[in-house]
């Protein structure tokens, strides 16, 4: 049962291709105790579900019998180290110091000797040749071997060694030498190429320091990262990594943030602001409040959701894979018919039909075509975590490519989610005093429209007097005396019970409330005083992101528990169609409503309301800086709260399905070329393995395009 299972995972090393990871697949299933696994060649992780007991040595025997390094990362849904500005082990050899590259340096070497002792002792031809082939051929025919007895006899190893070994039966040794040469060079690249896909997330993961020097009373004491917690206080000097999310205390300056966001100048940080892990101070000093330990930092929490969504396969991947499991049996029959039939029924070449049917061995390897889809997939990710775009797997990237409409809440998403003070309207007192008296009577509350008044009061740099028995009116406002006076901060209809207005003030408050604006109206000694005016502004960017979405062909709706003449005004001046004072169950049915007419809707929010529509749209998205119910229910997430990053993912979405595409028509283009080229006699056994590990380094290569900026 599921409850008595465990999930581990642990990272693959040698793991280059779909076709290694198909071979990992095949032959950890057999273990008795495997429930499940789940096997990503683009984040080099396995992912194993057992049962108690002794599975796990046996799990880790059998990939290791395969030749593949196993290094454990613990129970399932644990943060990697590196994220953490721990340590991160043994670094990884640089690829010419590796065994594949040892391996194809020996292979070289043994042919230059052979295609030399054929030039000094010609007699001894064919057999130096056979001896160069051997180098390179038998640690592949042991992995073919090793493959077969783990449940997976038709590897591109098994076909490798068919066909040298065809080739050398035919006469053909220098040939299937040198094509034992490029196999093994071909294999070397696609790990270089799968090493640059990886280094991606890799390079995010690094941004984090080591250490940081957290105040500890009044000393500076070094730390690792990794150590850091919620409340310690960090310093960071100029031209530093900063460790650890938090708050600023102290200090002003400039951080950057592009390594993280992608933001190109630096952001302006005073104390109050938050700042992320990984990022650069400029030059000022600053004091941080640490606010999240070192798994939970905003790089932490990318690298964990980027490799868990890399594991998690899109439908045209699955496709593809199911295509290959059947496809390359198919191509080991076709191969025999074309060495076997047409000598027998139309010319007798024996040699020369055996030869076609060797080089169809080579050109019908799946590895191009398996790769194609995961490759682009992995590096669309890992572009779009390098700025703040996480996607939580293959099928979302896929689907998200497909959305025709998005439901948009308005606070925290559309809007800044932090009200601000546009207007002071006097009419008992000067307009300063009366921002000067609501800011001491709310100066003891933490509501946001108190926030608003009492930072708009400090901006102003008027002098706040303290309050005495302030008390909140349920619904309605704050009570409370200040300086002597008896004085009310509430809702239009609360102040206007009590305290008599004239047909104009009564005209200019509900003027002022009609524009959408919060008001919140002052009573002093039970005369009108004056009223503030409140707003929650748009966010900078937008107007820009639904203009966006508009020119890519893509619906917009605002869905708000906001009220109505709120809503409009947001809605107006965004160009967007707003529907207001929706409870959860509305935004939920509005989303399905919009299904059921047809379109498939991503829904952007950013608080716990917001959770029952994330989950039932085709595509949630959380806002950076919201509740993480919001980041758990939702399908993607938006880390940096910018409107215009919506449209910039489905446009990833899409550039990486035309990728995709494309990768398809390299893979079974550049096979179907060399299919007929061979039929009809004109290439042989070079350009045949050429066409497979070509093929599959050319679609790599293809995908890392979308690694660039």
């Amino acid at each position: 049962m599921e409850e008595a299972t465990t999930r581990t995972r642990y990272r693959v090393e040698g793991m280059d291709c779909a076709a290694c990871a198909a071979k990992i697949d095949t032959a950890v299933r057999r273990v008795r105790g495997v429930v499940d696994v789940s096997v990503s060649v683009s984040a080099a992780t396995m992912v194993v579900r057992h049962e108690s007991g002794g599975v796990l040595q046996d799990v880790e025997r059998q990939v290791t019998r395969l030749g593949y390094g196993l290094a454990s990362l613990g129970e399932a849904g644990a943060v990697p180290k590196l994220a953490q500005g721990g340590a991160a082990g043994p670094a990884m050899p640089a690829w010419w110091r590796g065994a594949k590259a040892r391996l194809v340096l020996a292979c070289a070497a043994a042919l230059a000797v052979a295609f030399g002792l054929e030039w000094a002792v010609p007699t001894l031809a064919p057999w130096p040749f056979v001896a160069a082939l051997l180098v390179g051929l038998l640690p592949v025919a042991r992995r073919a071997f090793l493959a077969a007895r783990a449940g997976t006899p038709f590897s591109i190893e098994t076909l490798m060694v068919v066909a040298a070994i065809g080739a050398v039966a035919i006469g053909a040794a220098e040939e299937a030498a040198s094509v034992v040469l490029l196999f093994l060079i071909g294999e070397m690249l696609e790990g270089v190429a799968a090493g640059r896909a990886r280094a991606g997330i890799q390079a995010l993961a690094d941004l984090v320091p080591r250490s940081a020097l957290v105040e500890v009373g009044p000393r500076l004491h070094e730390m690792p990262a990794a150590e850091l917690r919620p409340g310690h206080v960090i310093l960071v000097r100029p031209g530093e990594r900063i460790a650890a999310d938090g708050t600023v205390l102290e200090g002003e300056g400039g951080v950057d943030e592009a390594p993280v966001s992608g933001e190109s100048v630096p952001v302006a940080k005073v104390p109050g602001d938050v700042v992320f892990a990984g990022t650069v101070n400029g030059a000022a000093a600053l004091r941080v409040r640490v606010t999240a330990a070192a798994a939970d930092n905003t790089i932490a929490r990318i690298v964990r959701l980027v490799e868990e969504a890399q594991e998690h396969r899109a439908p045209t991947e699955r496709m593809i894979d199911r295509f290959a499991r059947w496809y390359t049996p198919t191509v080991m029959v076709v191969a025999a018919l074309v060495a076997v039939v047409p000598p027998l029924v139309i010319d007798g070449d024996w040699q020369g039909w055996i030869y076609k049917g060797l080089a169809l061995l080579l050109i019908g390897c799946p590895c191009a075509l398996v790769i194609s889809t995961p490759a682009a997939i992995a590096a669309g990710l890992s572009a779009g975590a390098r700025r703040g775009l996480l996607v939580k797997g293959g099928a979302v990237l896929e689907r998200l490519g497909q959305v025709t409409m998005v439901a948009f809440d308005k606070t925290g998403t559309l809007t800044r989610g932090k009200p601000e003070v546009t207007d002071i309207v006097a009419f008992g007192l000067p307009a300063r005093e009366v921002l000067r008296l609501a800011a001491g009577l709310e100066s003891g509350s933490s509501h946001p429209l108190a926030g608003a008044i009492l930072a708009s009061a400090e901006e102003d740099l008027l002098a706040v007097p303290r309050a005495e028995g302030a008390v909140a009116v349920a619904g309605l406002g704050v009570a409370g005396m200040v300086e002597g006076r008896a004085l009310f901060l509430g809702s239009p209809a609360a102040a206007l019970d009590r305290a008599a207005a004239s047909d104009d003030e009564r005209e200019t408050i509900e003027g002022m409330a009609g524009t959408g604006r919060t008001l919140a109206v002052l009573v002093a000694d039970g005369v009108l005083a004056g009223a503030i005016a409140l707003r929650d502004s748009p966010r900078d960017d937008a107007k820009a992101g639904l203009t966006a979405l508009e020119a890519m062909g893509i619906g917009r709706v605002m869905l708000t528990g906001d009220n109505a003449a709120t809503a409009a005004a947001i809605g107006k001046r965004l160009g967007i169609e707003a529907r207001a004072g929706l409870k959860p169950q509305d935004k939920l049915d509005a989303v399905r409503a919009l299904q059921a007419g047809g379109a498939v809707v991503a829904k952007v929010g950013d608080g716990i309301n917001d959770a029952p529509a994330l989950a039932a749209a085709d595509v949630g998205i959380a806002m950076g800086g919201g509740t993480d119910v919001a980041l758990e229910t939702a399908d993607a997430a938006v880390l940096h709260g910018r409107v215009a990053d919506v449209p910039a993912m489905i446009a990833l979405s899409r550039r990486v399905m035309a990728n995709i595409r494309q990768n398809i028509a390299i893979a079974l283009g550049l096979k179907a070329v060399f299919l007929v080229t061979t039929i009809a006699g004109v290439t042989g056994l070079w350009p045949a393995i050429l066409a497979d590990t070509g093929a599959t380094v050319l679609v790599t290569a293809n995908a890392l395009r979308l690694l660039k900026k």
